[in-house]
């Protein structure tokens, strides 16, 4: 096309001399030329006279306004040749958009009256063209404005619960809430978290988080937005659950001590006059002796109630609950007998063949201690799993030396027969286990519904939780703002196993089998003492450690030796493997077995006998013991008194060469 054709030489052939100059013409050895005269010159090193770019400038440069005012805009251009110039503006609101107040070849004035919010940090840019080329300025508003609340929506639940807002204002306004017309103070477990700025705005997307609320939560939430412009307010009512219990917690009903309340009830002093001490004696003596007469009749009820199937206190039949054991070991569904993996039909079946023993060491419902409902005030929840929920609790008259204390309380969520039978089988065996490596049960509360167990409450919670948050990774799983904690040490850790092994050792020489033993279940106190004991949580909150097997059978099998996996056989010496991989978790600071894996993967690497790989923080003493547990036939693997044993020697005598790089 170019051949054959005379270009004169002129600024409109600007943009051929820049297209030829330029890497994308790819005109090979053909050269572009023009005419100057009678000269035919190259048009790449051609000057065109009187042809430039043209220049814009915006002025004011910068521009603060209040939301109401009105702004002139001026677009001042230069240009050789001439240059054609527009304003180029947002979509606006037609009723304050913008108007063209003059036009010359050199200037364009841009007028805008009634400036509105919506043009806060919006561009308006001024462009100029000719045939030398293009040239543009840009500026951007800044409109101040009172505060407004776009968005206030009902509690949704998320990893936790979150009041979802939207709010504008420039300058960006505070927030501060309201409950039930107070003032709330935010803290770790209800705080204001902004999730989302958008792009060339002020507008703020955030929620009220609240770290699971329970019916205390219930109210009326105020939320309020100020800048030094005006303020807005806007409420709305969120309900989180109801009252689990049949009254408030704050308000205790009437009623005395049941049982055990050495101290008495908190307003005892309001009840009656003085005792003196020979009345008090006398009254000491009584008791005593009625107490004697009362377990031993109760002793001689239970037995004939026993051997003629009556119906235990806790609503049961007491002789469905005993059957016999292949290999005379209990299955410890522990501290969640009703909510096991095992949860389907297939799982009921399984429950009732690992039944119990009848053995008056292990079971006495006699024994199991009651806590009176009104001595039982609610904090907060601690979480939920398949059974129902868990509370933080204070409890008065638990311990005669503590008036009240802090607590973990378990609320069954449905109280079926099945429900109830599993209640009383868990709170009969809890009643059992008293190490202190095992979380202690302090007793149950059979008054109304909900029924009630009572736990100690472990402050640091989940040992999984602990060391993931003591490890290299922990600010980046780190979910909110705290102090940063250090990682923990060698020392720490064989410390960590040291305590586990310790409860282990006991469950065994008492033959109960575990069958989820995993850091996951296990609950870290003041001063690093660490206790096997979960609240069936689990389950619900680490539910991709769990495999699903047909319906709702769920099964912890990165943590199951191949015996359990293939034959679903629990034995203490399945439980020495599950500690092998729990050493494995402590060392790699949380991380879950074979994490690279899928299920169905994990489950070929244990069956066909490949181990873990040794952590890069993990001695290779410590790495043995894990092999230890890892033989493929159960009776290899090195009994847990013994790797109690070597854990402790490890202790005294740390390794001298840990090997970082593994």
């Amino acid at each position: 096309i170019l051949v054959g054709n005379p270009f004169n030489c002129s600024c409109g052939l600007r943009w051929l001399q820049l297209w030829q100059n330029s890497s994308r013409a790819e005109l090979g050895n053909q050269s572009l030329s023009c005419w100057e005269g009678s000269v035919l010159v190259p048009l790449g090193s051609q000057v065109l006279h009187a042809c430039d770019p043209p220049s814009v400038r915006i002025e004011p440069p910068e521009v603060v306004l209040h939301q109401g005012d009105s702004v002139n805009l001026t677009c001042r251009i230069s240009a050789s040749p001439p240059a054609t110039a527009e304003w180029v503006v947002p979509e606006v609101i037609p009723e304050v958009g913008p108007e063209l107040l003059a036009l010359s070849d050199w200037e364009i004035i841009l007028e805008i009256n009634n400036v509105s919010s919506h043009l806060n940090h919006k561009d308006l840019m001024c462009r100029a063209e000719n045939a030398a080329g293009l040239a543009e300025d840009s500026v951007v508003l800044n409109v101040t404005f009172p505060p407004v609340i776009l968005l206030l929506d009902t509690a949704i639940p998320r990893h936790s619960w979150c009041i979802p807002f939207s709010v504008d204002g420039n300058p960006v306004p505070s927030i501060h809430w309201l409950f039930n017309g107070t003032t709330l103070v935010e803290g770790p477990y209800i705080h204001t978290l902004i999730m989302e700025y958008e792009h060339n705005s002020t507008i703020l997307h955030g929620c009220l988080q609240l770290n699971r609320p329970t019916h205390v939560n219930n109210g009326n939430y105020t939320l309020l937005v100020h800048n030094p412009l005006g303020s807005a307010s806007h409420s709305i009512q969120v309900r989180f659950m109801d009252n689990p219990f049949s009254f408030s917690p704050e308000e205790p009903i009437p009623g005395r001590c049941q049982v055990g309340a050495a101290r008495g009830t908190r307003n005892s002093s309001l009840e009656g006059p003085v005792e003196t001490t020979d009345e008090h004696t006398f009254g000491v003596s009584v008791a005593v002796a009625l107490a004697v007469f009362a377990c031993l009749s109760l002793s001689v009820m239970l037995i004939l109630l026993n051997k003629c199937g009556r119906r235990s206190k806790f609503g049961i039949n007491r002789s469905a609950v005993l059957a016999q054991e292949d290999d005379l070991a209990m299955s410890l569904h522990f501290m969640n007998l009703g909510s096991s993996p095992l949860s389907s039909a297939e799982s009921k079946l399984e429950g009732l063949k690992s039944n119990f023993i009848e053995n008056p060491q292990y079971f006495c419902n006699a024994c199991v201690h009651h806590v009176q409902r009104r001595d039982i005030v609610l904090k907060w929840e601690l979480g939920e799993g398949a059974f129902g929920k868990v509370f933080l609790a204070e409890c008065y008259n638990l311990l005669p030396e503590q008036e009240k204390m802090l607590v973990a309380v378990k609320a069954l969520k449905e109280v079926t027969e099945s429900a109830r039978l599993d209640f009383q089988r868990e709170a009969e065996l809890l009643t059992v286990l008293q190490h202190e490596h095992i979380v202690k049960f302090y007793g149950v509360c059979t008054e109304g519904e909900p029924l009630i167990m009572v736990f100690e409450y472990m402050k640091h919670g989940d040992l999984n939780r602990f060391l993931r948050s003591h490890g290299p990774d922990a600010k980046i799983l780190e979910q909110g703002p705290g102090q940063p904690r250090g990682p923990l040490a060698l020392g720490h850790m064989l410390h960590i196993a040291t305590q586990i092994a310790s409860g282990m050792v006991y469950l065994a020489s008492l033959h109960f089998v575990h069958r989820d033993l995993a850091t996951r279940n296990c609950l870290v106190g003041h001063d690093l003492v660490v206790k096997i004991g979960d609240f069936g949580m689990s389950r619900d909150i680490y539910s991709t450690d769990y495999y699903r097997v047909g319906g709702r059978t769920m099964l912890p099998i990165r943590w199951m030796p191949p015996e359990s996996i293939l034959y679903r056989k629990f034995t203490t010496e399945s439980d020495i493997w599950s500690f092998g991989v729990v050493l494995w978790e402590i060392f790699t600071y949380g991380k879950q077995p074979w994490y690279q894996l899928s299920n169905t993967e994990a489950i070929e690497c244990i069956t066909q006998g490949r181990e873990l790989e040794r952590p890069r923080t993990c001695p290779s003493e410590v790495y043995a013991i894990m092999q230890s547990c890892w033989h493929r036939e159960p009776q290899q693997r090195q009994p847990i008194k013994e790797i109690h044993s070597r854990l402790q020697a490890l202790i005294k005598t740390p390794p001298v060469y840990l090997d970082i790089l593994g």
